[in-house]
């Protein structure tokens, strides 16, 4: 259930923006919903629960929640500031801090002292403070007159005022947040740590047990944790709110709740929207995930240090192969998009005696059409999704974007962003020549198979090589390897990186007008859906009523739902595992890979409780981005960590469903039990919740 934001481009996230597209509400049903922490169902919770959260309740756990920027979620565990997370959410920087000797991601690591504790080298982590809605404010900034490309500059502009007087103003990154489609404009605050130092990660083979062939299936038997810990002035950073930790068996229909980051949902897309994601949307993020699949897999054949530089990559493109697999399946299940005709119909009935239905049934009809333009986009190659280009195209657009007023830049360069750019540009996590030279040759060959091999661009660019050779060569004799070399450049400025000869540095610059241009048609389109979806929101609204909660947008939300077994096939499937469980799962599989527990389970199954609960399921609303989010009780205490949502919940992006649709998790009786009984990490163990 992974969202690894860093491994695109810009380009790359631009088009993510484009391809997933806007966002709008719609009712809920049953325990659905990722819920704004500003506007919980209060009145659902106390009539179908018999519970209420008091404002504490929903502060406490708000200020115990972490984000990661790579993409994922976590929690406060401890008031010396532990932080636990998945062990795949950490992976990218469990990978950056091992080498060739030390290969923590595949042994695990425990640092014994805080002097052992390692630091990650690029990570941020993000505590939400405070909301505030802004909506009236960058609303006013737009006339009705404009043109689809001066709106979007308006609020543009307005946007990056709003986020750099409060970061002024307080001192916490600020972001809006588009929520409703564009109907609102929420600005969130968040207490930023970048001093993070990894404590404790178990071995890959027990984060994930079973390997790509249990991935999304259940029962799971995985212990897919992380500990890391925040610091600040040099010393562990002392947390008021943290999770509590309660190892309490389960019991089912058990009420849980999660507190996590969902990416990014489509359950307010028109129907001629969800038909784009099914007919060329997915199918075409399939058919790159294949390919950069067998592009890491045969990198990895060379040798056992090139499988381990491809390995974190290489899983990242497994799981969201998978994912996107079992997202497409059920999009091509005819009942899903009925249901969403019957219910786009009867909204459109239910306007139709009012004023503004003809302005609706517009928006409905834009919604069709920007289809045909993001068709026209999707194979659109303006960079490179390589790291080491990624700083090259980076230096470049911050050159130019510097000179601008700051409400006038690229959203990622303005000064509310700064110090996050700086951090991910200047990251001293390695690089690894071999490997990015194969990433930035397929990337070259794909950009070929979009415009030809005859495109002025394209001849320019490979400067009479192939792919491969001209890929080989920039890399070969680029300085940006160098953290100070990158320093100097940024430092210098825009004449500094016009003067530039590095081969990167200049690659980047004969692919910034196209980068700019394709970046300017996305923007276009998400401005007029933007436009769009409002309307639609309204109508949807009228017809289902306010209480409803916003598509996800990789912000805090709150879901719930007991602990809850399910069938499959006629058979009742149990709603948790025991860790005794693991080693029957290990001996029915014949103890091969991908179902070798690690030695160290071996070592001390006779003192592993085998009673002790290891992974459980619930009927909570995740996606990807919840992974590493904190499950807690009715008494907000830590009673599990999500890593993952069983198959049949692969359609929650745009449709949940409590059937059979199932989020799992860790039990934290078995995160206690493995660190003292495996691990010998008792006085760690002894720290969480503390």
């Amino acid at each position: 259930m992974r969202i690894d934001l860093r491994r695109w481009s810009r380009m790359g996230l631009a088009l993510v923006a484009l391809l997933v597209g806007t966002t709008s509400p719609r009712a809920s049903s049953a325990d659905e919903g990722m819920w704004l922490f500003s506007n919980l169902p209060r009145a659902y919770l106390a009539r179908t629960y018999g519970f209420e959260p008091t404002d504490e309740w929903v502060q406490h756990l708000m200020l115990s929640s972490v984000r990661f920027n790579s993409g994922g979620s976590g929690s406060f565990v401890s008031s010396d500031g532990l932080v636990l997370t998945n062990h795949h959410v950490a992976s990218d920087t469990i990978f950056k801090i091992s080498t060739e000797e030390n290969d923590y991601l595949e042994e695990g690591f425990l640092a014994k002292t805080l002097a052992d504790e390692i630091p990650a080298p690029d990570l941020e982590l993000n505590q939400l403070v405070s909301i505030e809605d802004v909506t009236d404010r960058v609303m006013a900034s737009v006339a009705s007159s404009m043109t689809a490309d001066d709106a979007a500059k308006a609020r543009n502009a307005v946007m990056a005022e709003i986020e750099n007087e409060s970061l002024e103003a307080t001192g916490l990154r600020s972001d809006i947040v588009t929520l409703y489609g564009g109907a609102k404009y929420h600005l969130y605050r968040y207490k930023k740590y970048v001093d993070v130092r990894v404590v404790f990660a178990p071995e890959a083979a027990i984060a994930f047990f079973g390997g790509d062939a249990d991935n999304f299936e259940y029962p799971r038997y995985c212990l897919d944790i992380c500990l890391l810990r925040v610091y600040e002035n040099g010393k562990p950073a002392k947390i008021d709110h943290f999770l509590s930790w309660n190892d309490s068996p389960p019991t089912e229909e058990q009420l849980v709740f999660v507190s996590g980051h969902p990416g990014r949902t489509q359950r307010g897309f028109t129907v001629d929207a969800m038909k784009y994601l099914r007919d060329t949307r997915l199918p075409f993020a399939l058919d790159l995930l294949r390919r950069r699949e067998i592009m890491l897999q045969q990198f990895g054949l060379q040798g056992e240090e090139q499988k381990r530089r491809a390995q974190d990559d290489l899983f990242g493109v497994q799981n969201s192969r998978k994912a996107y697999t079992g997202m497409l399946q059920g999009l091509q299940d005819p009942a899903v998009l009925e249901a969403k005709r019957s219910r786009e119909a009867r909204i459109l009935a239910s306007i139709a005696d009012r004023p503004d239905a003809e302005e609706i049934r517009e928006a409905f009809a834009a919604v069709a059409e920007l289809q045909l333009r993001r068709k026209e986009l999707i194979r659109a190659v303006g960079g490179f999704r390589t790291g080491i280009y990624g700083i090259a195209e980076t230096l470049v657009l911050m050159g130019a974007e510097d000179a601008k007023p700051s409400a006038d830049r690229l959203r990622e360069f303005r000064d509310s962003n700064r110090e996050s750019l700086e951090q991910e540009l200047f990251s001293t996590a390695p690089l690894y020549p071999d490997l990015e030279a194969t990433k930035l040759a397929d990337e070259i060959a794909r950009l070929i198979e979009w415009i030809g091999a005859d495109d002025p661009l394209v001849v320019d660019l490979l400067e009479g090589l192939g792919p491969q050779n001209r890929a080989a060569k920039a890399i070969a004799e680029t300085k940006l390897f160098d953290v100070q070399a990158r320093r100097e450049l940024a430092a210098g400025g825009p004449d500094a990186i016009a003067a530039s000869d590095d081969p990167l540095i200049v690659m980047a610059r004969k692919m910034q007008p196209l980068y700019r241009k394709i970046r300017s048609e996305i923007e276009q389109v998400e401005e007029l859906e933007r436009q769009a979806y409002v309307k639609v929101s309204e109508a949807t609204v009228a017809f289902e009523g306010t209480s409803t909660y916003p598509d996800a947008t990789f912000t805090l939300r709150l879901a719930f739902g007991p602990i809850r077994g399910y069938e499959e096939g006629g058979t009742k499937i149990a709603p948790w595992t025991t860790m005794g469980d693991a080693f029957a799962h290990q001996e029915n599989h014949g103890s091969r890979e991908p179902w070798q527990l690690p030695q160290s389970w071996i070592a001390a199954r006779d003192r592993i409780g085998a009673d002790v609960p290891f992974n459980f399921v619930c009927t909570a609303d995740i996606i990807g981005g919840n992974s590493g989010s904190p499950v807690v009780n009715r008494d907000g205490e830590f009673v599990g960590i999500i890593f993952d949502g069983n198959i049949q919940s692969l359609t929650a992006d745009y449709l949940y469903t409590e059937t059979q649709g199932r989020a799992v998790s860790v039990h934290a009786a078995a995160i206690r039990e493995a660190l003292r009984k495996i691990y010998g990490a008792e006085e760690l163990a002894d720290s969480l919740g503390r």
